[in-house]
């Protein structure tokens, strides 16, 4: 692997890591950064779903306790036995509607207006639940994780199914639909953590497999430092996240959408970059 490669798998691994939990689509910048570097092709984007794991693995080492103590408590432990079953429950809608319709998603939604309306369009529904969050209507049911139900869970699990739609963002969906639900900010930042777990490895393994006749050996160099840098990169992303909610809303996010959106549609339209890919 020459120096040019490996400085354009880092700089992919860096985006990846500091846009997969954030709500603003780590898709949509890893095809602006692909299209910048000249990265791109079918074992690039293999590349981008497979670093996913390295951004997950941050989450399960930063909330490893949490995680230790659910999977010890899967017997006799109620509250931990909860909350993996409604893991469980909020992966799959996405997991369902995934697997059924990736064809068409692709062949249709992956597409500069598309994208850019999703961009756009998420970024007015974050500053409306925002506004909603501070009226004194609005009411949190559920400060944990821990509290949620069985049909919080498929609530929020089909919100994160709308992040199948390219430019939507996984996170945001995850985030602003249990928002929406009653979640206060800080446990829907957690449950799109726990819930990016199984949906994110997930989508590796089977990218990866359905990749294998197109993978060998010698690319284990440059998967495995894409993994390592986006883990690197996601580890400070999320402990920075949790600490900009805090003491902050999502809004900032919001406007950085609408505005992103509003750039692929300039660039799309000026022939600079491809956001077909």
């Amino acid at each position: 692997m020459d120096l040019a490669l490996a400085f354009k798998i880092i700089i992919m691994g860096i985006v990846e890591g500091l846009t997969e939990f954030l709500p603003i689509s780590s898709t949509g910048h890893l095809i602006l950064t692909g299209s910048l570097l000249d990265f791109s092709g079918e074992k690039a984007k293999v590349f981008e779903i497979a670093i996913q794991a390295g951004a997950i693995l941050a989450v399960c080492w930063e909330y490893r306790a949490k995680i230790k103590s659910v999977l010890s408590g899967l017997v006799d432990n109620p509250v931990a036995r909860r909350l993996a079953i409604n893991v469980t429950i909020g992966f799959l809608p996405a997991a369902i509607l995934g697997f059924l319709f990736i064809k068409n998603i692709k062949a249709y939604l992956f597409a500069p207006i598309p994208v850019a309306l999703a961009f756009i369009i998420g970024g007015f529904i974050i500053l409306i639940v925002e506004k909603r969050q501070t009226t004194q209507s609005h009411v949190v049911r559920i400060e944990s994780v821990d509290d949620m139900s069985n049909l919080d869970a498929i609530k929020v699990g089909l919100a994160q199914a709308f992040g199948l739609i390219p430019g939507t963002s996984r996170s945001g969906a995850t985030i602003i639909g249990a928002m929406l639900f009653g979640m206060s900010r800080k446990a829907a930042t957690e449950f799109s953590f726990f819930l990016a777990i199984p949906t994110l490895f997930g989508a590796t393994a089977y990218s990866l497999y359905k990749a294998r006749d197109l993978l060998s050996m010698s690319d284990v160099p440059m998967f495995g430092l894409g993994t390592i840098t986006a883990f690197i990169s996601a580890f400070f992303c999320v402990r920075w996240l949790l600490r900009y909610i805090s003491t902050h809303t999502f809004t900032i996010f919001a406007w950085y959408r609408i505005a992103f959106g509003i750039m692929i549609l300039v660039t799309w339209q000026l022939g600079w970059i491809s956001w077909t890919e």
